[in-house]
């Protein structure tokens, strides 16, 4: 999508998709009330969150639209693991060793580059600041 406006709901509605890939018209409250909804109705799809990132970026917010890239990449990672990746960054909770090896395994198995690098700037940071287990 080029140029997406926000709200994304008015302006890209017919390009939005759940992760499950049915279009947002799909998903209505008759849809969850019958039951017909799976969880990946739910989800959000990295695509609409990077189109938001765009929106944000456009719009001056900078550091919003990293974040929305961030949890674009975070789609494709299993809850289990997004959980265990909040728990390694509370501050004392890893070794600069274990965020490192975590920034690698996020970026060679979901090619999530940008959460990776972020992960090692927090490396760096918790270094300085002694933040580290």
């Amino acid at each position: 999508m080029s140029d997406p406006k926000y709200p994304l709901m008015q302006n890209a509605a017919d390009q939005l998709r759940a992760l499950s890939g049915r279009s947002l018209s799909e998903i209505t409250l008759d849809a969850a009330a019958s039951g017909s909804l799976t969880a990946d109705d739910i989800r959000i799809q990295a695509d609409t969150l990077r189109q938001q990132a765009e929106v944000a970026e456009q719009a001056g917010y900078v550091q919003l639209g990293a974040n929305l890239r961030r949890a674009a990449e975070l789609t494709a990672v299993p809850n289990n693991e997004v959980l265990q990746i909040y728990e390694l960054l509370r501050p004392g909770r890893a070794s600069y060793t274990q965020l490192i090896q975590l920034a690698e395994h996020l970026e060679t198995t979901y090619q999530a580059t940008v959460t990776g690098g972020f992960i090692r700037e927090a490396a760096e940071v918790y270094k300085q600041r002694s933040l580290l287990r």
